[in-house]
């Protein structure tokens, strides 16, 4: 087996990303052959190395999973917590492999999380170069006007910035709020909220409802269920 660079063993393994495999790296938690590696780049031919993380070794084996969770409000997308809040993985009744968030949603946040331990996956998803829509509905303050819409759809500037162009749509009306759906590629750290922010119109509740066009639809909050292989196609549709 030809050599491979160690953060994209440990991707395929399933640890993680290969960008939030880079981060073990350089926390020190990974070793080839006993001795702990934490420089970037560092190549490594696993049929002859042994490669561990946390001192548990690392396999390229491991059946491949991919789930989809309706995730509560109240809960963070790590694997643990100093602060110890509730994580995600404590929903995953049955799951016995180690599987990852892809991505983040916000503890005040809720809906659809994909979780698996394919780091190869995982980058599709999360690598802007696939720009794989996320639909979010947004329960806002007050009505936006066409002008507001439209300021979303084009782009706002968040910390000097512009976000990339949105799909946005009306989908209810209250007396003092709105629901709106936001379509965006990109995934900057509390986007949709901070993009609400931006046009005057405050978010009170925020729910993921598709990875492109795979929809949450009717799984209930705090389950999930496994993806077949036409629920993958579907993300990248």
């Amino acid at each position: 087996m030809p050599e491979e660079r160690l953060q994209k063993i440990l991707a395929k393994a399933g640890l993680a990303s290969r960008r939030n495999a880079e981060e073990l790296i350089r926390q020190g938690k990974v070793t080839v052959d006993g001795k702990v590696v934490t420089e970037m780049g560092c190549k490594v031919d696993p049929s002859t190395q042994v490669i561990a993380f946390e001192g548990r070794t690392v396999s390229l084996e491991e059946e491949k999973i991919y789930l989809l969770l309706n995730k509560p409000r109240g809960y963070v997308t790590t694997l643990s917590d100093p602060q110890g809040r509730p994580i995600v993985s404590s929903l995953l009744t049955g799951i016995t492999s180690r599987v990852f968030p892809v991505g983040r949603l916000d503890f005040d946040t809720e809906g659809a999380l994909i979780l698996t331990n394919d780091g190869d996956f995982a980058e599709r998803i999360l690598h802007p170069r696939f720009e794989i829509k996320r639909t979010y509905q947004a329960e806002v303050r007050g009505l936006p006007t066409p002008e507001k819409i439209r300021l979303l759809e084009e782009g706002v500037e968040l910390e000097g910035k512009k976000t990339w162009p949105a799909t946005v749509r009306i989908v209810a009306k209250a007396a003092t709020t709105t629901t709106l759906e936001i379509t965006i590629h990109e995934g900057r750290k509390r986007q949709v909220r901070l993009m609400c922010q931006a046009i005057g119109h405050r978010v009170f509740a925020l729910k993921r409802i598709a990875y492109g066009g795979l929809r949450l639809d009717a799984l209930p909050i705090g389950k999930y269920r496994r993806l077949t292989p036409t629920d993958l196609a579907q993300i990248f549709s």
